[in-house]
């Protein structure tokens, strides 16, 4: 079993630069693939980045595709999501997700553990 601990949200100015962390608490951290979510006030909880466990193998959701970058570090069982360019429509909560497997899945009901989230506010 894993805990996470997403950190690094807050309120920015559209265009800004931010960069979320989420921490792992918990044994076999490169045994995990892992992802981070979001999830819009009155909308449904929506694929935005994940990570193979060796790092080898992204997948990133359109509407982020050149904006955001998933990353992780096995050593610090920590996995990051860096993001650039920010727009309004990006403001949501965003939870960081792992799942025990070595494919790479963007459905949110396939992973296994989640975190609290980390509130980003974009203002225009």
């Amino acid at each position: 079993q894993v805990q996470l601990v997403e950190s690094g949200g807050g309120l920015l100015q559209a265009g800004g630069s931010l960069r979320l962390s989420c921490a792992a608490n918990g044994r076999a951290f490169s045994s995990y693939t892992m992802a981070w979510f979001r999830q819009a006030p009155g909308k449904e909880r929506e694929f935005v980045a994940a990570i193979s466990r060796s790092g080898g193998i992204t997948r990133t959701a359109n509407s982020v595709k050149g904006r955001f970058t998933i990353s992780r570090d096995n050593a610090k069982n920590t996995v990051y999501l860096q993001m650039n360019s920010l727009k309004p429509e990006d403001t949501a909560v965003y939870y960081c997700a792992a799942k025990g497997t070595s494919v790479v899945p963007i459905l949110a009901e396939e992973y296994e553990y989640w975190g609290q989230g980390t509130q980003v506010t974009v203002s225009s």
